[in-house]
């Protein structure tokens, strides 16, 4: 009993971060999606449509770098305050 709960604390800062990095590339895409359909970029634009303009390999690699440093800004941050 007490091997399995020392593997769960050693787990939950993995998940932790790995739910943040998530939630972080979340916002990025929800960012590049509001940003298709405003008045310059999306008069007759369908959600398929700027759904295949946001999800490139390009914008993943940004969405996932910005994501590790903004997770270890926080990180930081976190344990300085």
């Amino acid at each position: 009993m007490r091997r399995q709960t020392a593997n769960r604390r050693r787990l939950t800062p993995l998940w932790r971060a790995v739910v943040e990095i998530a939630f972080i590339v979340f916002l990025f895409y929800s960012n590049l999606l509001m940003g298709e359909f405003t008045v310059a970029n999306g008069h007759g634009k369908s959600l398929p449509m700027g759904l295949l303009d946001i999800f490139t390999f390009s914008n993943l690699a940004i969405a996932l770098v910005s994501a590790a440093i903004g997770y270890l800004v926080f990180e930081f941050l976190r344990k300085k305050f």
